[in-house]
């Protein structure tokens, strides 16, 4: 009787079979990502879409687009903002448009390591800056790490001094061109996946990137030195539309959450395993000469760097920074 009565209340909008497909359509959520499906980003992508397909079978269905299938770095955050695709884990790096707050993560030496990171993105504040963009129609879910970032170049980087006159490749960032500037380095953006050939060319002469980075690009191919300074890190952020995501009714929206979170505990579990792995990878190999440096080698590098974190006070926040500051030890 309810079917009858529902086809015929809409009888003269849609077929009465229509109607009843339409009832049952699941919620489509498009996944599109930029790397490989073996990458931590990649893997967790592929866990998100099992535990929906497990969890919540017919209600939500999730598409995965890695490898830049659908969009690449430049155009995701625009398709996901017209529609086009429901989820995508950019780097902080890539919101410097949408919001000023997110350069926090930028900041060279702010943080002491990556336990440091983990412990602001638990924080209050830094909770509050996953909603930083709503206004831009972006809604942050999660952040996914991808571990802490060495310089990589063409000579040995031991003091602050020696990447003097090198161009160092970059994701489009203001902080990380001061962060080179104020080394006497120069800066080219460019996708990451072009550094390699651009390095054999010689138009830049480093790079900037966490181990497992490093070693999928195989960077340390074609630079003789890593230095390890942990001076950053490297953070995405899983991200919606707002409206879309306000879209899903209240239970499923409260389900997709608690596996958002198990996924993201799981990508940052396999980001740290890898970089670790790739760590000694690398140095088993020998080809490139991995430099570590003293904790007062490192210091010299911070009080070089740490200037940078006054000029950006204002766009950032002083109480952004003052959170972020609060989960160092030392």
């Amino acid at each position: 009787m309810f079917k009858s009565l529902l086809c015929f209340t809409l009888a003269a909008l849609l077929p009465c079979g229509a109607v009843l497909a339409a009832a049952k359509a699941p919620i489509v959520i498009k996944f599109s990502h930029v790397v490989a499906e073996d990458t931590p980003k990649g893997k967790g992508a592929l866990l998100f879409k099992k535990l929906v397909e497990e969890r919540l079978a017919g209600v939500v269905a999730v598409e995965v687009y890695p490898s830049s299938m659908l969009f690449g770095d430049g155009d995701e955050i625009n398709a996901l903002r017209a529609g086009k695709v429901q989820m995508l884990a950019p780097s902080l790096s890539k919101f410097e448009a949408y919001t000023k707050q997110l350069q926090v993560f930028d900041l060279p030496f702010l943080f002491d390591d990556l336990e440091a990171v983990k412990r602001f993105q638990k924080r209050d504040k830094s909770r509050e800056l996953l909603h930083s963009m709503s206004s831009q129609g972006i809604y942050g879910l999660a952040y996914w790490n991808n571990g802490m970032k060495q310089l990589t170049a063409n000579r040995e980087l031991r003091k602050p001094e020696d990447a003097k006159g090198l161009a160092f490749r970059i994701q489009p960032s203001s902080v990380l061109e001061a962060q080179f500037r104020q080394l006497g380095a120069t800066t080219v953006k460019m996708p990451f996946a072009e550094a390699f050939k651009a390095l054999q060319a010689g138009t830049i002469q480093g790079t900037e990137g966490p181990w497992s980075n490093i070693a999928s690009q195989k960077v340390d191919t074609v630079q003789p030195f890593i230095s390890e300074l942990n001076h950053g890190s490297l953070s995405y952020m899983l991200i919606s539309s707002k409206e879309f995501w306000a879209s899903i009714p209240y239970q499923t929206r409260t389900e997709l959450e608690a596996i958002i979170e198990e996924v993201s505990y799981s990508v940052n579990q396999d980001a740290e395993t890898l970089n670790n792995n790739d760590r000694e990878r690398i140095i088993a190999a020998g080809k490139a000469k991995v430099i570590t440096l003293t904790a007062q080698e490192r210091a010299v590098w911070r009080t070089a760097l740490s200037p940078i974190w006054k000029t950006y006070e204002a766009e950032i926040g002083a109480d952004v920074l003052r959170a972020a500051q609060a989960v160092n030890r030392r």
